[in-house]
């Protein structure tokens, strides 16, 4: 079993930054998890992939995060971050840590992120 806690959600004004954390149980290295990745849902909206690590370090971003949001990995702590900057009020959502095994999918339990105009 494998365990995602997200913390660094918060209230930010337009044009701030946050770093949300995603921390993965000791249970399991985080390199044996074939991708982390953040996604995010906004009320009434479906849930979005925004950004993906793979276990090799292979980085994909969704349109909306290129260039503003930076996904990394902390091997040592089992700790995947998304450092966000420039944000804006559509960038309001709950974000959610995913852990993709190959096998079994898993979620953390969101972190609320809200950008104030």
């Amino acid at each position: 079993q494998v365990q995602l806690v997200e913390s660094g959600g918060g209230l930010v004004q337009t044009g701030g930054s946050l770093r949300l954390s995603c921390a993965v149980s000791k249970t399991r290295s985080i390199l044996s998890i074939n991708r982390m990745a953040w996604y995010r849902q906004a009320p009434g909206k479906q849930r979005d992939l925004v950004a993906s690590i793979t276990s090799i370090g292979s980085i994909n971003y969704a349109d909306s995060a290129k260039g503003r949001f930076t996904i990394s990995r902390d091997n040592a702590n089992n700790t995947v971050y998304l450092q966000m900057t420039s944000l804006k009020p559509e960038d309001t959502a709950v974000y959610y840590c995913n852990g993709n095994t190959g096998f079994t999918a898993y979620w953390g339990q969101g972190t609320q992120v809200t950008v104030s105009a």
